[in-house]
């Protein structure tokens, strides 16, 4: 009985599967095959390519980028506590703060630390 209820999703697991590989077996055989300098060059927003793709960023941006994932995460984690925050009571308000306290630690740390300040 439980072998039927994965049945199901086995069953279209290989239909995405195949619909794939005969989806890109198609294009690579029906497609265009004309290759040129043109066409082989890098493309990037319509923009023309200058300089060096290896150009180093500063840390600043990559540190940046980050925090913002890492907030936006709890950000995430949060909504789901605010629409039961009635049903919770006291004992998931409390988990909350535990939850967010050491997030809030660190975010202070990097604000002392001036991660977040641009030059």
């Amino acid at each position: 009985m439980e072998n039927i209820e994965y049945g199901a999703i086995f069953l279209q697991f290989l239909v995405a599967l195949g619909f794939v590989g005969v989806t890109m077996t198609l294009t690579h055989l029906l497609g265009p095959k004309r290759k040129s300098d043109k066409k082989l060059e890098n493309f990037e927003c319509g923009i023309e390519t200058t300089g060096n793709a290896r150009m180093p960023f500063s840390i600043k941006y990559f540190l940046t980028a980050i925090l913002f994932v890492l907030f936006d995460v709890e950000v995430i984690f949060m909504y789901p506590w605010a629409l039961n925050f009635k049903e919770l009571g006291a004992e998931g308000f409390v988990k909350m703060l535990v939850f967010m306290g050491p997030l809030l630690l660190g975010f202070l740390y990097i604000y002392k630390k001036g991660a977040l300040k641009w030059e």
